[in-house]
């Protein structure tokens, strides 16, 4: 048996989640991803990255069937449907949403079985590999319940049907007819929490106050235009990224998924980016999202201080979910990784680097929350300043740049393009409220950065702008310049740098970040294109009056989703989802382009 047929397809899966963590659930109704109780807690079931040791949850039909997955109508509780030849049923994956006092510490995640047309037989095998596959656990039947125990964590499995011990797993054989169900519940116990039976009833209703809750919860968007369903689908997927305790919004929530597969390209990204994180903000406030911008503002005020002393600088590039700032990097090398790319690895190295870009990206998301949500505090604007009077002291200093290189640091255009943007928002968000400045000081360091970039980052030869100073590489950033009103949309050095960038970098409307042969990035193999830049390119056009090949860009780029509008981080030569799944980037640059290119469609 080959990699590909251990593995389903990165884009094979579906999302669910309860503002705390998340689990996919591929086609074939196996979860194969699920960390408890947080994203960055050790996965329980992993077998996305080991088919053997990893450890699953499958469900499914127990004879030959067709599969068919969706959301459940403008919610998060997903569907996987079986076709069989006497019947039809569907397993509904769901992880309900706690809030009410006494209950917050419950994770639960509940699989309802239904046979909807003639009779289906199912099976179940729960098979949990604690810490990353590599803890010992003891299986147990309580009344009817299996409770799963390992040295740091416990799990129990309540089901309608009869469960029984398979070494350290447990399975169930049952047969359902039309209008029965069977209903199974795994909850984190311990502590305060005992294990509890879920009967069909309470099944029923958490499904509906699961339901309640995200259409609720959607009912706050503001937005009417064109590829609504997308949008909102991107939407619901950045809702369920937020880590509810905290206000804090990860990049994605998987590790390790390969960028190339047989690459080294593999990252964990169930941390807090600031610059992701931002970008999220701003997303969600063009749609009306205010309350989850607010709570990010707080996670931003209560973690990330400036004046910590570091070496890089006074932000990190990413936090914890705790806001924790050590994010250490291992590689797990008992797990052979999705489709045998290792290595597998657990923390981000790239925590230590300096990525001047963080700032301008945090100070917009800053300003559009001052403009659009609620003023900032004057604590918050003493915080503001100091970044901006170090980022002023700061600016022209090398760095690794937006996309995280390990070959060195260099003058990279974009960090210089958001140094610009970090002041610039300041000096507006001052003039409007007559918040107290050092303009001056603010407004020579602003001037200088747009001479710079005028002069050293802008290359004759190819007549672009490029991706470092006084140097020819082209770069998809760069795209951002016109974005962030550095650079008029129709300049005609904007113009010319958009064409280059489109003979480039551009294969059927999908971008890549840059060459790597061009311009070495530390890394061994090559990668798909970007899908952030993809949407970028979209704006650009947009922008630059470009309409039609906007929309069909636009339009291409949603046929790469994954049958429920998913996106990962890349797009392979062959069309197939890379990196790690669902990306926030991916997701809030999808929203923003669609809100871009509808309002200029009128």
């Amino acid at each position: 048996m080959t990699d590909a047929d251990r593995y389903l397809p990165i884009a094979d899966h579906g999302l669910i989640g309860d503002l705390r963590s998340v689990a996919l659930v591929g086609t074939d109704g196996t979860i194969d991803w699920y960390c408890c109780p947080s994203f960055d807690s050790p996965s329980v079931f992993g077998a996305i990255l080991d088919a053997e040791r990893g450890g699953s949850f499958e469900l499914a039909a127990a004879v030959p069937a067709r599969t068919k997955q969706f959301y459940f109508p403008d919610t998060n509780v997903l569907i996987t449907r079986f076709f069989t030849g006497e019947g039809a049923g569907e397993v509904q994956d769901f992880m309900p949403v706690s809030g009410g006092a006494g209950e917050a510490e419950r994770h639960r995640l509940i699989r309802r079985v239904l046979c909807v047309r003639g009779a289906v037989p199912f099976r179940t095998r729960v098979a949990p590999r604690f810490d990353y596959g590599a803890s010992a656990h003891t299986v147990r039947l309580v009344e009817g319940m299996a409770v799963f125990e390992s040295e740091k964590l416990a799990l129990s499995l309540t089901s309608t049907v009869p469960l029984e011990c398979d070494g350290p797993d447990v399975r169930a054989d049952f047969k359902l007819s039309e209008g029965e169900s069977a209903v199974f519940a795994l909850d984190q116990v311990g502590g305060e929490v005992s294990p509890r039976r879920c009967a069909r009833t309470e099944a029923e209703e958490q499904f509906a106050a699961t339901v309640t809750y995200w259409r609720r919860w959607l009912s706050a968007s503001r937005y009417r235009g064109r590829w609504r369903e997308m949008v909102h689908r991107s939407a619901l997927t950045l809702k369920l990224l937020t880590y509810a305790p905290t206000g804090a919004i990860v990049a994605a929530p998987t590790t390790s998924l390969p960028e190339q597969l047989g690459g080294e390209r593999n990252w964990d990204y169930r941390y807090v980016w600031v610059r992701d994180a931002a970008f999220c903000v701003y997303a969600l406030l063009r749609l009306g999202f205010s309350d989850e911008a607010e709570a990010f503002m707080e996670f931003v005020t209560r973690h990330i201080t400036p004046g910590d002393g570091k070496p890089s600088g006074p932000l990190q590039i990413m936090y914890g979910i705790d806001g924790r700032t050590d994010l250490s990097e291992s590689e797990l090398g008992h797990l052979e990784g999705h489709q045998g790319s290792a290595p597998v690895r657990v923390g981000n190295a790239a925590a230590d680097q300096l990525q001047l870009d963080i700032y301008g990206a945090l100070i917009d998301s800053v300003y559009l929350y001052d403009k659009w949500a609620r003023p900032v505090s004057s604590d918050q604007w003493d915080d503001v300043c100091a970044l901006v009077d170090w980022v002023c002291a700061h600016w022209d200093q090398p760095d690794e740049g937006v996309w995280e290189t390990r070959g060195g640091r260099k003058n990279f255009l974009y960090s210089r393009l958001m140094c610009w943007v970090a002041i610039e928002r300041a000096i507006r968000m001052a003039n409007r409220r007559g918040l107290p400045a050092d303009l001056p000081r603010w407004q020579e360091a602003r001037d200088t950065i747009y001479r710079r970039v005028h002069t050293r980052g802008w290359s004759p030869r190819r007549r672009a702008f490029v991706q470092h100073e006084d140097g020819d590489v082209l770069d998809a950033a760069v795209l951002m310049m016109p974005l962030t009103k550095f650079i008029a949309p129709t300049d005609p050095k904007w113009l010319s740098t958009l064409d280059a960038l489109t003979e480039d970098l551009v294969s059927d409307s999908l971008v890549y970040r840059y060459d790597p042969l061009a311009s070495p990035d530390g890394l061994r193999g090559d990668e798909g294109t970007f899908s952030i830049c993809s949407f970028w390119y979209v704006e650009a056009l947009v922008h630059a009056g470009r309409l039609d090949e906007a929309r069909l860009a636009f339009e291409k780029m949603l046929t790469y989703a994954n049958h429920l509008g998913l996106f990962a981080e890349e797009i392979s030569q062959t069309g197939e989802q890379q990196g790690n799944f669902p990306q926030a980037f991916t997701h809030l640059a999808l929203i923003s382009a669609a809100f871009t290119l509808d309002r200029a469609l009128g």
